[in-house]
């Protein structure tokens, strides 16, 4: 195999309609299910234009990856972008972000899955929400399933995720309309004390940030570039990434209409119209707790196949791309060589792959003996919010450079890195604290390691900004509204983190970019054909 693996290339087969679906099944989670009970609990029925507020932030930062993934249009672009722009340094940071990201993903997932399984079989989950040890086994049973779905060929993942995605996103729909169905009370959006805005417009402007963290697949899309049929004649990609944010977005809002709808107080225990308490009074799956209090079992039952195959899906998706991120970092001669060779017989990076489930199953297991590594996962998968805020300056760079065709340039291109940019930096700042020091330690203890192992110094003066910008975002989750401290309001932190990040880190972000792409021993860059 060794002495022909030069030869070997990433086949080009997914479609745009597998690549439609498969950005969904990835982007569309339990953030579904989970988000709406919190978002409602800081802004009652106006939790509605907190989801169409991020929505609309999160597509400029998509905007981003749509101009990005044309100029580099590979495998595991987003994690070298920075490269091509911002040299060795920079894109060693941005890339070990995105990979935190990437692993623990898939055990999050799988032990997400082992939750749903929890309503059949309640020995999988303990009191403390971590999994006991028969859950963590059964989580890396979960996580030995996503090797044979990412290894034999992409154009067989291609053609069976877009049979799954049609499932999963049926089922999705089934349980939002199935909910309205059983039990739909308008009222609930304006009679109340309130009526639409029960705390005012800073009710939803602490929703944002729930929606935020729901979020984020998107980036997927881009990952498989390198994959896709896409021909200069037939460009597809820029429209699968915002065709996805679309869709997503509509679910999510469609999931929260019914959850506000559907909220039937008596079952609650709590009087009408007393937002600021739905939380503490539905503390499971907001949608199970209440399709059992109507005692509707079909609609359970649909919500249950949603809280396991829901999470098992987006985990698969994940291991994949996310071994195409490994093979990105290896490109860049920042990861071993091994995780860039290819399977002659189906094309894919088979020890990436491999890799992502071994690590992903010994995460999930020793999750149990060492509950609070749990929570660590939850808090650590913040590194990939850090990892977008370099994409919005790498675009500006990219043009700059001369890199960017004229074609492939958004227009207002400098107005949608500024806002992509803002929104980057409030998505990780809301993250909050401790969430944002362990991810940066995880972070800092990956670029000492493979930083030393790799010889990782180049372009270091390049890379100042970013170093000091994820400083400054340290130390804001640790004095702002979320923080150890909290010594300033939400509304002023959330307003100093957006007037900084666009006044100095944008600006700064870009003078520090290279006058021409850089890429590691002049290595060629695929090309759409």
């Amino acid at each position: 195999m060794a002495e022909q693996q030069h030869e070997v290339k990433l086949k080009k087969a997914l479609t745009f309609p597998q690549m439609l679906v498969i950005g969904l099944i990835a982007a569309v989670g339990t953030g579904a299910l989970f988000a709406p009970v919190a978002m409602v609990g800081v802004a009652g029925p106006s939790a509605i234009m907190g989801w169409i507020i991020g929505a609309i932030m999160y597509t400029f930062v998509s905007f981003t990856f749509v101009e990005l993934s044309k100029t580099y249009p590979e495998a595991g672009g987003p994690s070298r972008y920075s490269l091509y722009t911002h040299g060795r340094f920079t894109n060693a940071l941005n890339a070990f972000a995105d990979l935190i990201w990437y692993i623990f993903i898939p055990p999050i997932e799988a032990l997400a899955t082992v939750e749903g399984l929890q309503y059949l079989y309640p020995h999988f989950i303990a009191s403390s929400g971590a999994p006991t040890l028969l859950g963590a086994g059964l989580g890396v049973l979960v996580l030995a399933l996503f090797l044979p779905l990412n290894y034999f060929g992409v154009k067989a993942f291609g053609k069976y995720s877009l049979y799954i995605g049609f499932v999963k996103l049926a089922v999705y729909l089934l349980a939002a309309f199935g909910m309205m169905f059983v039990f739909f009370k308008f009222d609930n959006f304006y009679i109340y004390r309130g009526g639409f805005l029960p705390f005012g417009f800073s009710g939803i402007l602490f929703a944002i940030p729930f929606a935020m963290f729901a979020f984020g697949g998107i980036r997927v899309v881009p990952d498989y570039a390198e994959e896709t049929t896409e021909t200069k004649e037939n460009r597809f990609l820029g429209r699968t990434i915002i065709y996805t944010v679309i869709g997503q977005s509509l679910i999510y809002i469609l999931f929260s209409i019914a959850f506000i709808a559907g909220l039937k107080w008596s079952a609650i225990s709590i009087a009408p119209g007393a937002w600021a308490d739905v939380k503490s009074n539905i503390t499971e799956n907001p949608f199970v707790f209440l399709a059992s209090s109507y005692h509707n079992y079909v609609v359970l039952i649909i919500v249950l196949v949603v809280s396991i195959l829901g999470p098992f899906v987006t985990g698969y998706v994940y291991v994949g791309s996310g071994a195409r991120v490994l093979l990105a970092t290896a490109r860049s001669k920042i990861m071993a060589s091994s995780m860039k060779k290819l399977s002659e017989t189906y094309a894919v990076p088979y020890w990436s792959v491999i890799a992502f489930v071994i690590v992903g199953a010994i995460v999930a297991f020793i999750s149990a003996p060492v509950p609070d590594i749990y929570a660590l996962l939850t808090d650590a998968v913040v590194a990939g919010y850090l990892g977008f805020s370099v994409t919005p300056v790498a675009m500006i760079v990219s043009r700059r450079q001369g890199a960017t065709k004229k074609e492939d340039k958004l227009p207002a291109g400098t107005t949608i890195a500024v806002i992509a940019f803002i929104s980057s930096s409030l998505i990780a700042f809301w993250s909050g604290w401790p969430s944002v020091p362990y991810a940066m330690f995880i972070l800092a203890l990956a670029m000492l390691v493979f930083g030393i192992v790799y010889k990782i110094k180049e372009h270091f003066l390049n890379s100042i900004w970013y170093i000091l910008y994820m400083a400054f975002i340290l130390l804001m989750s640790y004095i702002g509204s979320d923080g150890a401290l909290n010594l300033i309001p939400f509304t002023y932190s959330t307003l100093i983190v957006a007037a900084i990040s666009a006044a100095i880190f944008f600006p700064w972000g870009i003078i520090s970019g290279l006058d021409s792409p850089y890429n590691v021993d002049n290595a060629p860059i695929p090309n759409i054909e």
